[in-house]
């Protein structure tokens, strides 16, 4: 369902029709907009929000100069985004420099980051740091559970060892590769390329997913999101379509299997940000698709 310009088109078909005749689904899409709501955390480190999906979850900050972000112990694997200005990260005695508009992975154990600068910082980690789960605006928004998407599974340690990794965001645009997508042990991020002014509505990709979720985390701009169920057979899992007009910052996490599309719609810059966990097979098995692949290998 993708246009024929979108390099998502040569992707492999979906498995879906066993899926979606399936009942009985649980497919209810949480969405968070910071921008017009109080933050979940609020102190000398500046004000932090906090939502989830059934796998990760997004601590989206607005730092003070100087704010000190530590995390001891964590369990996994760890991302930061910093969009704007940089960080220093210390992990196992070393203090690594990550600039501004780069991405970071910080492996299990205790961290500790600082933002000299202050300002936006984005950090994604899975749901089984149980301490910032409680703390997300949609803590209780997964207590029935969600049959159909399977348990979190790591994929493989990095072969040169575990230490801070950050990549540059400053990635030219190629023909074929979507995005610029990132991947861990844990998470795969797709940053995508910033969109300037609204979008073509005759190039939209309505596609949905079998069994994982997909967050959606605007950085700037606005964006709608439209959503739509498939019928099953019974009539407990129909909903009415939705269109979702979010600014930034926010947070869409769509379950699968709801056909989902977003169109930005700001007339400046838009920028959104694609969040899975675990790292996506399909993406991942494109050439050249993601850009640290050689740090972070694919299952057998």
């Amino acid at each position: 369902m993708y246009d024929k310009s979108d390099p998502r088109a040569s992707l492999a078909a979906s498995k879906s029709a066993s899926m979606l005749n399936q009942t009985g689904l649980v497919a209810v899409e949480q969405g968070a907009t910071f921008y017009d709501s109080a933050p979940q955390l609020s102190d000398a480190s500046g004000r932090t929000w906090l939502h989830r999906g059934h796998n990760f979850l997004v601590a989206y900050s607005l730092a003070e100069p100087g704010a000190v972000f530590a995390r001891d112990p964590q369990e996994d694997e760890y991302c930061v985004l910093l969009p704007q200005n940089g960080a220093e990260i210390e992990w196992n005695g070393e203090t690594v420099q990550v600039p501004g508009n780069s991405i970071a992975f910080v492996p299990a154990g205790a961290s500790r980051l600082t933002s000299r600068e202050g300002g936006e910082l984005v950090r994604l980690f899975t749901t089984r740091s149980a301490d910032l789960v409680a703390l997300c605006g949609n803590a209780r928004g997964y207590d029935v559970p969600r049959r159909h998407i399977p348990p979190l599974q790591d994929w493989p340690a990095p072969p040169g060892g575990w230490k801070v990794r950050h990549y540059s965001l400053d990635v030219t645009p190629e023909a074929g590769r979507f995005g610029r997508i990132f991947r861990c042990t844990t998470l795969m991020v797709n940053v995508l390329d910033p969109f300037d002014g609204p979008r073509d509505p005759s190039k939209m990709s309505p596609h949905h997913h079998d069994d994982f979720e997909q967050g959606s985390l605007a950085l700037s701009g606005s964006f709608t999101h439209y959503l739509r169920w498939t019928w099953t057979s019974d009539m407990a899992d129909w909903k009415e379509d939705k269109a979702l007009e979010m600014g930034a910052p926010s947070l869409l996490v769509i379950p699968p299997p709801v056909i989902h599309t977003t169109r930005a719609t700001g007339p400046g810059r838009n920028l959104l940000v694609d969040i899975f966990s675990p790292p996506r097979a399909d993406f991942s098995a494109k050439p050249g698709w993601v850009l640290n692949a050689g740090d972070y290998p694919k299952p057998a």
